[in-house]
């Protein structure tokens, strides 16, 4: 009898452990899925530059320093390695975006254009995207951070050494409450 008892606590706690154990592997997936969903747009972000340079170009002696800015910073997008990384230059790239989008309005040729505004249009639908996702990230970041913290998950993740997944944090430039003016 005490034998069953002793094989029936040792299964309880196995299925406990490979219970929580999975779950554990679930959130830390969530989390790179929530990742790969940044990355996805920051890609279709990248796609749309150069047509939008290109347009841009085609109808105005535009500032160089801008379009420069632009390219720049697409290309620190494309070159920068993990998420903070990427979050950090994709922040620069929609500064660039922002002040391009600010110079064209001095140029009605160029506002009239149907490509332009289609770009444009595209790109902020993005950037919309973007930073849903980016909030979908943060979530589920929490999420796989409670469970990592939580007990007993915490024993478990620390006997097979699972890492906290940082959050993506606001940039400083966007947290300025921003002047309106009449």
């Amino acid at each position: 009898m005490t034998l069953i008892i002793i094989i029936a606590v040792v299964v309880v706690i196995a299925i406990i452990w490979i219970s929580i154990y999975n779950s554990l592997i679930k959130y830390r997936m969530q989390t790179k899925e929530s990742w790969s969903q940044i990355d996805v747009q920051l890609k279709r972000r990248n796609d749309l530059i150069p047509n939008l340079v290109n347009t841009v170009k085609g109808y105005a002696d535009f500032e160089k320093t801008t379009l420069q800015a632009v390219t720049d910073a697409r290309t620190s997008v494309n070159s920068a390695q993990g998420p903070a990384a990427t979050m950090a230059a994709s922040d620069q790239l929609s500064g660039a975006l922002t002040h391009l989008f600010a110079v064209a309005e001095a140029y009605p040729d160029l506002k009239a254009s149907a490509n332009f505004t289609k770009l444009q249009e595209e790109l902020t639908n993005t950037e919309n995207k973007i930073a849903y996702s980016r909030q979908l990230f943060n979530t589920t970041t929490a999420s796989y951070n409670t469970k990592l913290q939580s007990f007993p998950s915490n024993i478990i993740a620390g006997i097979h050494h699972f890492e906290p997944s940082e959050f993506i944090a606001v940039p400083e430039t966007e947290k300025d409450v921003p002047t309106v003016k009449f």
